[in-house]
């Protein structure tokens, strides 16, 4: 718990840098032409958007889900807006 709200807290660079080196990639999904890709850290995960979908490029967008049933209900309703 205390190490989601450190996280949460840190610049956008520092988040990166830690998802890079801790992070477990889970998995990637396309959204609108995009390539977004999915993290596990600990017991939370982060879902990451970077320029030109390149992996060794900065995050365009970073976005972080405190459990897996916020991730599971997130996936859902992008899955729906999808058709």
């Amino acid at each position: 718990m205390f190490f989601k709200l450190f996280f949460k807290h840190l610049s956008e660079s520092k988040k990166l840098n830690y998802v890079r080196e801790h992070g477990v990639m889970i998995g990637t999904r396309m959204r609108d032409e995009r390539k977004i890709f999915l993290y596990m850290i600990k017991d939370f995960f982060v879902e990451v958007v970077y320029k030109d979908d390149n992996m060794d490029e900065a995050a365009e967008r970073l976005g972080m889900f405190n459990s897996l049933s916020g991730l599971n209900s997130y996936l859902e309703r992008e899955f729906k807006a999808a058709f």
